[in-house]
């Protein structure tokens, strides 16, 4: 169900203790207006400035205390935030929920490239999580060991002794007491999940969008088929789409028109991407050999992956301009090598550009290289071709000696 009003209007018209779990990411705080263009063309946005941070705090307080009276006594609240007012967020929680009744403070971190002002780059997001009693329904997730791991902590019992020191349990003999099975780790309250990247599926261009696999993991702890979901603040409609994709029942609640015409074609056709990075990891995406990286750390750069033509960038720029680095792979002369590498530093711009060559190569032969192209040769290949002169020079000694 959708309601096109302001959400505490929207929640007042639910019955109490009705909803089974809550999610709401309202707006941070963050004195801006929130802007961004959809794929079709269409500008969404929303305003998130307010008179002072007292205001804000109302606006929330209230529908908290509206969200508070429709949950069930089983039932989980999460609440988004950033930095912006986490920590008067938090109290405000505390207030209405109780104390004891915060049960954890999800990180959700990320990856994204910004050009940071002075200061850390932010790469995290806060989700506070707190239930309406301590008979909250709660969903344990197992994940995989740690590669750290050492195989008796998986196979043998522990304990902990009387100051907390936990150690292997052993039997009256002596003998170590082997555990039961073990179905992995429970999951921790960081969560790594990708950011929607541009070319996502499920992107529809709306301000602040989070991915449905965010929304998914959260319906996981904290919900079975069946329940009744409620997102007073639904935007673009993630929450609806993973409730739906998932069996659950759903109510979305959104003041703007734009997001409720949003949520309602999402909803007929909901789609989820899955991310080749939660599938994989990160070690696909690593692409160098480790000769490469011993060639590359000889210079000050940042490595770039899965490039035919650039495998790094100095840190240092020469000129205003980039200077990116390649090396030659086995599968390539030295022609090749040369086209790749001025085709990609064009493309960028870049001022200089360094070749480092792997094959024994006269590079006062090599043709059609541009004139801002440096050609070096690798350390090993220096070095054989060092060694060879060697030979050859006391090859021809031995000769000259024997005539």
């Amino acid at each position: 169900m959708l309601i096109h009003d302001d959400c505490l209007n929207g929640i007042k018209t639910l019955a109490k203790e009705t909803v089974d779990m809550i999610y709401l990411d309202p707006p941070f705080f963050t004195q801006k207006h929130q802007m961004s263009r959809g794929s079709n063309g269409d500008v969404y946005g929303f305003s998130d400035v307010w008179d002072s941070r007292q205001s804000y705090l109302l606006f929330l307080k209230e529908r908290l205390s509206e969200m508070h009276r429709v949950l069930k006594d089983t039932g989980s609240i999460f609440l988004h935030c950033d930095t912006s007012s986490s920590h008067y967020i938090r109290i405000l929680l505390d207030e209405i929920f109780g104390e004891d009744n915060f049960r954890s403070e999800i990180i959700w971190t990320y990856k994204r490239w910004s050009n940071s002002k002075k200061g850390l780059l932010a790469g995290h997001q806060t989700i506070f999580f707190y239930s309406k009693s301590p008979n909250f329904k709660f969903n344990v997730i197992y994940g995989e060991y740690s590669p750290t791991t050492n195989l008796d902590q998986i196979l043998q019992e522990r304990e902990r002794n009387a100051v907390g020191k936990a150690s292997y349990k052993r039997d009256k003999s002596g003998n170590i007491v082997m555990a039961k099975e073990k179905r992995g780790v429970p999951m921790s309250d960081v969560w790594d999940i990708p950011f929607l990247n541009p070319k996502a599926r499920e992107r529809v261009g709306y301000p602040t969008q989070k991915p449905v696999e965010l929304l998914q993991r959260i319906l996981r702890i904290s919900t079975d088929e069946g329940d009744l979901i409620l997102d007073p603040f639904c935007g673009s409609g993630t929450t609806l789409v993973a409730a739906k994709l998932m069996l659950r029942n759903f109510i979305g609640i959104d003041v703007n028109t734009d997001a409720i015409k949003l949520c309602q074609e999402r909803l007929s056709n909901p789609i989820k991407t899955e991310s080749t990075l939660l599938k994989v990891g990160v070690i696909p995406y690593q692409t160098k050999t480790t000769a490469e990286l011993a060639i590359l750390s000889q210079f000050e750069c940042d490595i770039v992956q899965r490039n035919k033509g650039i495998d790094a960038f100095l840190k240092k720029h020469y000129l205003d301009a980039p200077v990116a680095i390649k090396i030659q792979k086995v599968n390539e002369t030295p022609e090749q090598a040369i086209r790749l590498l001025s085709d990609a530093g064009a493309k960028r711009n870049c001022s200089f550009l360094v070749l480092i060559l792997q094959k024994a190569t006269d590079t006062n032969e090599l043709k059609n290289v541009p004139s801002n192209m440096i050609i070096l040769k690798s350390y090993e290949l220096e070095f054989r071709q060092k060694v060879n002169d060697y030979i050859v020079e006391m090859c021809s000694q031995r000769v000259i000696g024997h005539m």
